[in-house]
C-alpha cells in the first residue's frame, strides 16, 4: 500500500508543480493549473481511482490551507469586519438557496420540495479553500477586502451545513425517522453558533497560557508540533458538533496569534507560519489536483445535464455577487467580495455526494443527472473565480 501511495504521490505532485507552472506563465494563480491538472487526470481511462490514503492528505491540506490562513489575521481583526462578514455570509447563503430552490422548481417539477430545497442547499456553501489559497497566491490576504472575503466564506460554510443538517434531518423524518421539527433544526442551528463563539472565546483566554506553557519544553519543534495539536483537536471539534473539520482549522489559526509564541521567538525559532509552510507547500496542492480529479467530462455531453446546470451556475454566480453589495466601507471592494464568494470546489461536491445516499419516497435526492449539473457549476465557479480575482486585485483596480 506504502509503494502505491508514494506513486501516486510522485505523479500528483509533480502535475502540480508543471501545471502551476504553466499558469504562472500565463499570468494566472497555480491553484488554475493544479485543478486542471486534476481534471486531466481523473479523466485519463487507463488511471485507477486513487488510495484512499491520498484523499485523507488531500483533506489534511485543506485544513492546514485554512490553519495558516487564519495565521494571517488575528482575532481582533476578524472582529472589525465580523459584523459585515456575518451579513455577506447571510445574503450568501440565502440567496442562492432562494434561486437554486426556484430553479430546480422550475426545471424538475415532478420532485418533492425537499429535493428542490436540497438542490438550493448545495449552491449555498463557498469554498473557502479555493478563495484562501488565491488571496495567499496574490499577497492580498490582509486587506479588508479579503478579511471580509474570508470571514464571510467561512460563517457560509459554517451556515451553509446548518442548512444541509437540517434539510437531512427533515429527510430521515419524512423516512419515518425521528421526527425533525423546528426544536430539532434550532439545536443544529444553536450547536454550530456556540461551537463559533466558544472556541473564540475560551481560546483567547488560554492560547496564551498554552504556548507560554509550551515554551517550558526544550525539545526541537514544540512550537510546530503545539500548534498542529491545536489546529487538529480544533477541526476534530468542529466535526464533533456538525461542522466541518475547517471551520475549527481556521479558529486555531486566528487564536495563535504571533505574540503569543514570544517565547519561541526570543530563542531564536522560527514564527509558526514559516514552520507549517513547507508541509502547506507539501499537502495543499494534492487537495487541488484530487478535487479536480473528481469532475468528469463525460457529463458535458447530455444535453439535459448541460441545460440544467447552466441555469444553476447563473443563478449561483448571480447569488453570490450580490451579497457583495451589503459589503460596506470605503475600502472594500464589493465586486471582488462577490467573486470570492463564488467558488463551491469541495464543499459543493461534498453537499452533492450526501444527496446521493439519501431517497425521498424511494427517489434519490440527488439523481445521477442533478449531480452532473452540480459537478458543472463547481467545475465553472471553481475556474473562474482565480482569474476575475487576480483581475480584481491588479494594481490597476486597487
Amino acid at each position: 500500500m506504502i509503494a502505491l501511495v508514494a506513486l501516486w504521490l510522485a505523479g500528483v505532485l509533480l502535475a502540480a508543480k508543471i501545471a502551476g507552472d504553466i499558469a504562472v506563465r500565463l499570468r494566472q494563480p497555480p491553484v488554475l493549473g493544479e485543478l486542471l491538472a486534476g481534471v486531466i487526470i481523473g479523466n485519463l481511462p487507463f488511471i485507477p481511482a486513487p488510495p484512499q490514503s491520498l484523499t485523507l492528505l488531500a483533506e489534511l491540506g485543506v485544513l492546514l490551507l485554512l490553519f495558516e490562513v487564519g495565521l494571517s489575521s488575528t482575532v481582533a481583526e476578524m472582529m472589525r469586519v465580523g459584523a459585515t462578514a456575518l451579513l455577506v455570509a447571510t445574503l450568501g447563503v440565502v440567496a442562492p438557496f432562494a434561486l437554486g430552490y426556484g430553479a430546480s422548481a422550475a426545471l424538475l417539477p415532478a420532485l418533492t420540495p425537499l429535493h428542490h430545497a436540497f438542490v438550493g442547499a448545495t449552491l449555498t456553501a463557498t469554498s473557502v479553500g479555493i478563495t484562501a489559497r488565491v488571496l495567499h497566491d496574490l499577497g492580498v490576504s490582509r486587506t479588508p477586502t479579503a478579511r471580509i472575503i474570508l470571514g464571510a466564506a467561512v460563517i457560509d460554510d459554517i451556515l451553509g451545513l446548518t442548512v444541509l443538517a437540517s434539510i437531512v434531518a427533515l429527510v430521515e423524518s419524512s423516512n419515518g425517522g425521528e421526527p425533525a421539527g423546528y426544536g430539532g433544526i434550532a439545536i443544529i442551528c444553536a450547536k454550530a453558533a456556540l461551537f463559533l463563539i466558544g472556541a473564540l472565546a475560551v481560546g483567547t483566554a488560554i492560547a496564551p497560557h498554552l504556548m507560554r506553557g509550551a515554551a517550558r519544553l526544550k525539545s526541537s519543534s514544540v512550537l510546530l508540533a503545539v500548534g498542529l495539536s491545536f489546529c487538529f483537536f480544533l477541526a476534530w471539534g468542529a466535526n464533533a458538533v456538525g461542522l466541518a473539520p475547517i471551520v475549527g482549522a481556521y479558529a486555531a489559526g486566528l487564536l495563535l496569534e504571533k505574540p503569543h509564541a514570544s517565547a519561541f521567538i526570543a530563542r531564536g525559532e522560527k514564527p509558526l507560519d514559516d514552520l507549517i509552510a513547507p508541509i502547506v507547500s507539501f499537502l495543499v496542492p494534492i487537495f487541488f489536483v484530487t478535487m479536480g480529479m473528481h469532475v468528469s467530462l463525460r457529463s458535458l455531453t447530455d444535453p439535459n445535464v448541460v441545460a440544467l446546470a447552466v441555469v444553476l451556475t447563473a443563478v449561483g454566480v448571480v447569488g453570490k455577487l450580490v451579497c457583495g453589495l451589503v459589503a460596506g466601507g470605503r475600502a472594500t471592494d464589493r465586486l471582488a467580495v462577490g467573486i470570492g464568494m463564488m467558488p463551491r470546489g469541495e464543499v459543493g461536491l461534498i453537499f452533492a455526494n450526501v444527496g446521493l445516499g439519501l431517497t425521498v419516497g424511494g427517489v434519490p435526492l440527488v439523481s445521477e443527472s442533478t449531480y452532473s449539473a452540480i459537478v458543472i457549476v463547481v467545475i465553472v465557479t471553481t475556474f473562474a473565480t482565480p482569474p476575475l480575482l487576480k483581475k480584481r486585485f491588479s494594481p490597476r483596480n486597487a
